[in-house]
């Protein structure tokens, strides 16, 4: 097996609330191989938002370690995490979230003009992107022109543009209707798998979570396997 590309190690999380401490995570503790994508199950307000926002660098674990390829990033400066963020993992969230004034392969480009790459470079990157999710006779519509689907897939090309070992999805399919959540979800293994990603995917859904190659939930401040 090869090395994790998303490691937590006994992640807690505790707020400070009315002068009391309030516990949302306790000794999580998870692996995320390349290729693999993870469902994560739990109530609301279990703390699965809590648990992907530490996994992405936006805000720190009150103890314990997160690993991306390899790098402590509990151990970094912000500007170190903010490279990390921005190198080594995508988002996607249950509202698309594109630019209104862009076209879909502009939307998709952006990360990487963000990063330097090349226009033609990136160019070429969102077009195969789009591709594959089924939208290449779609590149020049701006958002407003796209369906509720078509603008999802639009959003989750956008977060593999820059290359990222690690994606994480808060319920990415959670906006669409039965239908369209099905086609949409088959694009999104498919360009998973073939990107060679590691993707931990919140969800609701437990038809498409059992989709995915394995299960966890939060339980009582815990991390479970299904």
């Amino acid at each position: 097996m090869s090395n994790p590309v998303l490691s937590l190690q006994a992640v807690g999380r505790t707020f400070e609330q009315g002068g009391e401490k309030l516990e949302i995570l306790q000794n999580v503790n998870l692996d995320i191989q390349p290729g693999e994508i993870v469902a994560l199950l739990g109530q609301s307000g279990a703390g699965k938002s809590t648990l992907l926002q530490i996994a992405g660098l936006l805000e720190p674990p009150t103890v314990g370690k997160v690993i991306v390829n390899g790098q402590d990033c509990t151990q970094g400066n912000d500007k170190k995490r903010t490279e990390t963020r921005r190198n080594d993992i995508g988002f996607v969230y249950q509202f698309h979230h594109l630019l209104p004034e862009f076209s879909a392969l502009e939307n998709v480009m952006m990360p990487n003009l963000i990063s330097g790459v090349a226009k033609s470079k990136a160019k070429a990157k969102a077009t195969e992107l789009l591709t594959l999710m089924g939208l290449s006779h779609r590149l020049t519509h701006r958002p407003a022109k796209l369906s509720g689907g078509e603008q999802q897939r639009v959003a989750i090309a956008r977060a593999l543009a820059n290359n990222p070992s690690v994606l994480l999805a808060d319920e990415p399919t959670g906006n669409l209707d039965e239908q369209t959540s099905d086609m949409v979800f088959e694009n999104f293994v498919n360009l998973i798998k073939s990107q060679n990603v590691g993707a931990l995917v919140a969800t609701h859904n437990k038809d498409l979570a059992r989709r995915m190659d394995r299960i966890v939930h939060i339980r009582d401040h815990q991390l479970i396997a299904d």
